[in-house]
């Protein structure tokens, strides 16, 4: 691996397939592209791994063929396998629609399936405390589910509490709020988060009503950032606001683009890079993110990040 910040993440790892048709909404026939390797904590955690990290994940796939496609991917990447299971049971899977107004329809299958069954508990703690993780990252994805949720959230209060620092997407997908546990726990790893990064969607519904510039200024995270898509992001540290455009590229699939923002942006501070510097490197790397079919597709090394920057 790489020689980098450790950074860890957990969750669900998915195999997705897109409809080529707009305007389905997976409610009819229609030809869909895939395997794609997928699970937004798992392209982060890809992303992550590509941008220099030292890439651990807690996961689980299955012992079919999408477990390999999944697996196959993130190794070549350079994310750390050990903690990793493959299970008897089907891999996770992802099949989203895209509509002509720019919204997505999901249908996931993600709690009955291997995605659920990643390390938990002290296993997970500890290993993720072996390998000397610095940052563990969290996707509101992965919260869906009442007992997965359960577990992530001792996982997080377990590290927290041995001083590494936490990183939370909300991500929220209203096709996984089951219940109102969902939100209770995305605010409560809010409230001991290092860096918290919603989208504008997210922000819009676990704060309605308020700017950024109030609702950031009340967390006690060391980093805030909003990703605001095409008009590009704004973070505060401490004091200090950034605000960096977005870049000008065609957008062939947006899914995994916050992602890859999180994976680059919380990469490069841990490495010690300024706020301004990172947020302009994972506002790239989420453009580069977009122009490519497949959720991980896009995702890109820091090479092809400066490139973007470069002009």
């Amino acid at each position: 691996m790489a020689a980098g910040p450790v950074i860890g993440s957990l969750g669900e790892l998915l195999v997705e397939f897109v409809c080529m048709e707009k305007d389905g909404r997976n409610l009819r026939p229609a030809t869909y592209r895939g395997p794609f390797p997928s699970g937004a904590p798992g392209i982060f955690i890809d992303q992550a791994a590509r941008t220099g990290a030292r890439a651990v994940f807690a996961g689980a796939v299955g012992t079919d063929a999408f477990g390999q496609v999944v697996l196959d991917r993130l190794v070549a990447d350079g994310v750390s396998d050990a903690m990793i299971r493959r299970v008897a049971l089907p891999t996770g899977t992802a099949h989203v629609s895209y509509n002509s107004d720019g919204s997505r329809d999901f249908v996931f299958n993600m709690a009955p399936s291997a995605a659920a069954h990643f390390p938990k508990g002290r296993e997970a703690v500890e290993g993720f405390l072996r390998a000397g993780v610095q940052v563990l990252h969290v996707s509101g994805s992965a919260l869906g589910d009442p007992e997965m949720r359960a577990a992530i959230a001792e996982v997080c209060e377990g590290l927290h509490g041995a001083g590494v620092a936490l990183s939370i997407d909300p991500n929220i997908r209203t096709e996984l709020m089951a219940d109102a546990g969902y939100l209770a726990v995305v605010r409560r790893l809010i409230g001991i988060a290092d860096y918290v990064l919603p989208s504008d969607a997210d922000a819009a519904l676990l704060w309605p009503g308020v700017g950024f510039a109030d609702w950031a200024g009340t967390l006690p995270a060391r980093v805030v950032a909003l990703k605001r898509g095409d008009k590009g992001a704004v973070a505060r540290a401490g004091g200090a606001v950034v605000e960096v455009p977005a870049y000008a590229v065609e957008v062939v699939d947006p899914t995994g683009a916050g992602d890859c923002f999180c994976g680059t942006f919380v990469t490069l501070l841990a490495g010690g890079m300024d706020l301004s510097g990172a947020l302009r490197r994972a506002v790239a790397a989420g453009a580069l993110a977009v122009t490519a079919l497949g959720p991980m597709e896009g995702n890109s090394d820091l090479a092809r990040v400066e490139g973007l920057l470069a002009g």
